[in-house]
């Protein structure tokens, strides 16, 4: 079973973005354009407080017809943040993603943030193990 120390490894060099409860959302959705990213991590002082995704943006901005670059992200963000850690499954991972309809779970350890899984991360994560199996079962049934 995956787990997703795996899945970040994987993502060796890719940074980890963070932005300011303070900023503009505009400085916010320029840094996820930027970077080709769904969401960033807020963060005050290395202390994850919240989390901003695209859906944040649409369903906080543009449907209330708010400014983004007169509303701070402290404002529009998620703060209940869902975490894991490097120890969970990718298949619980998935699992809580769709029973709590989000995409982005960051990745904590004794309050420090090791890296961010989409749910893109995930699906392929599971996919490399699929073809792994299938190419196990070809081999032991050729035998």
């Amino acid at each position: 079973m995956t787990t997703v120390a795996q899945v970040i490894q994987n993502k060796i060099g890719q940074e980890i973005h963070t932005i300011r409860p303070e900023a503009t959302v505009l400085e916010a959705i320029t840094l996820m354009a930027n970077k080709g990213i769904g969401a960033v991590v807020v963060a005050e002082d290395s202390t994850v407080v919240g989390i901003l995704s695209e859906r944040d943006y649409t369903r906080k901005i543009a449907l209330m017809q708010r400014t983004s670059d007169h509303t701070t992200v402290a404002e529009i963000m998620t703060n209940k943040v869902l975490s894991v850690t490097r120890s969970n499954t990718v298949d619980e991972c998935l699992a809580l993603m769709t029973d709590r309809h989000i995409r982005h779970l960051p990745v904590i350890e004794n309050n420090e943030l090791l890296g961010l899984v989409s749910i893109g991360d995930l699906v392929k994560a599971t996919m490399e193990d699929q073809r792994k199996l299938i190419e196990q079962l070809q081999q032991y049934i050729s035998g």
